[in-house]
């Protein structure tokens, strides 16, 4: 086991690896910019080293400064949480120059999956069904002309080097084709430094589920049953939940038989998450695989009694899956997810009454909900400031009971006893779609959001 590993992360994904660090008896330190020195990972972690100043591109971004604060610590090992570096492949590889252990899987995969074009290819040929477009890039508007008539409208343009929603255009008719690509291509070059995009049939009211998997250095993958993160704003996922409303076990046990299919192909090391949009008919199709640990892994753990994070760190000191999982074998696990909802709810500081605009400001009253079922991971405290620098998630309240019908009870109770006052939060919003008919009858898609009312 590792004695001491570094968070390259802040706020709750850094506290919650201080916590599994700690149960785990290892040593933490915490890496904070000048805005996060009063934070909760900070004052909680065994060290803590400043990176540089507020912008993340100067602290959290900042590869040499982390690299400098795992050597000047004594590191040996470093969780890059989720968003930051953890997807960088760039990272990977700098961390196994400097001989430190990338909580993660290795940089070759990193950079195979976050090229969104290969990804399809690979999965393509391991047999996992991917939805209907180009197999490469799309060079030209004539290519995007041909390639969508074969498929049909809707098409929709994506970034191959991208995720997030950015550089993502839908297109209708073929009017609007070279508008589309044209935007697309624009937008992933200003975000991601790549402008190559590819095409895909969009889907109109999908559902977007996803997998959760493991697997360790001696090839065996497993996966941990699904997620539903279907209630989404602008491709940022809001509510999620497991097991999903339409999985029986028996599409349970198909997803699952992809995503480790898909693993496998690749070689896969480590926590990642494999996701797929699926249509009325439940056809599912491969969109892309995140090689991190997820926002909602919460929901995932509760319902599969199974602490991921505490996963990937074993699994890369060099455990195998059962060691990993508490000498428990997790490979079957239909029966636990009959017996058990989770729901969570992200809590950000935002106005959702003028657009989900941002609201970064000091916590005047605080007190967090609790009682039977209900999990709250957070950073924030009565007197903390929310820096307006970074993501306006401040927390996510998680519940679980036997029933969906209890779950959103509860969720609704924890929620109406929670309070945060000085900022804006979306709390207001989350009820509302917790009252929501069609939310609560389990008939949700990617677009409910856009006509929610009471």
């Amino acid at each position: 086991m590792f004695k001491k590993i570094l968070i390259a992360n802040r706020g709750e994904i850094a506290l919650r690896i201080i916590r599994a660090c700690k149960e785990l008896g290892v040593k933490t330190v915490a890496v904070y910019s000048e805005s996060d020195s009063d934070s909760l990972p900070v004052r909680i972690a065994d060290e803590a080293i400043c990176i540089g100043p507020a912008p993340a591109q100067d602290s959290y971004l900042n590869i040499p400064r982390v690299l400098s604060a795992a050597e000047i610590t004594g590191s040996e090992a470093i969780h890059p949480g989720y968003g930051f570096l953890a997807e960088s492949s760039e990272f990977a590889e700098a961390c196994e120059s400097c001989k430190l252990v990338f909580i993660g899987p290795n940089p070759e995969v990193i950079r195979l999956m976050g090229d969104k074009v290969e990804a399809r290819a690979k999965m393509k040929q391991a047999g996992v069904p991917v939805l209907p477009g180009s197999d490469e890039e799309v060079g030209s508007i004539k290519e995007a002309k041909s390639i969508a008539a074969g498929i049909g409208y809707p098409v929709i343009f994506k970034a191959a080097a991208g995720g997030g929603g950015k550089g993502m255009r839908i297109v209708k008719n073929e009017k609007d084709l070279e508008t589309g690509y044209r935007m697309s291509q624009a937008e992933a070059k200003a975000t991601f430094g790549d402008p190559r995009v590819y095409l895909e049939k969009y889907l109109e009211k999908t559902r977007h589920i996803e997998v959760q998997i493991l697997s360790d250095k001696e090839g065996k993958t497993i996966h941990l049953g699904e997620r539903e993160c279907s209630i989404q704003r602008r491709h940022q996922k809001l509510i999620e939940e497991c097991p999903s409303p339409i999985v029986d076990e028996d599409l349970r046990q198909k997803l699952g038989e992809w995503a480790i299919r898909g693993a496998e192909a690749i070689n896969y090391v480590n926590a990642g998450t494999v996701e797929f949009l699926t249509d009325d008919n439940k056809n599912f199709y491969f969109i892309e695989m995140n090689t991190r640990i997820q926002v909602e892994h919460p929901v995932t753990e509760i319902v599969t009694r199974t602490d991921i994070v505490k996963a990937q760190i074993l699994i890369a000191a060099g455990g195998n899956l059962i060691s990993a999982l508490g000498g428990i074998d997790k490979s079957f696990i239909f029966e636990e997810l009959r017996e058990i909802h989770a729901l969570e709810c992200r809590i950000n500081a935002e106005d959702t009454e003028q657009d989900f605009m941002p609201t970064p400001g000091k916590i005047t009253n605080l007190h967090l909900p609790g009682g039977n079922g209900v999990r709250v991971d957070s950073h924030i405290y009565l007197g903390y400031t929310i820096p307006p620098y970074y993501d306006s998630m401040i927390g996510k309240v998680i519940v679980w009971d036997i029933t969906r019908e209890g779950v959103i009870a509860r969720m609704e109770r924890a929620l109406n006893e929670t309070v945060i006052e000085g900022v804006k939060t979306t709390i207001p919003f989350h009820l509302k779609v917790l009252r929501n008919k069609k939310f609560r009858n389990g008939d949700i898609n990617t677009e409910l959001l856009e006509t929610v009312t009471e």
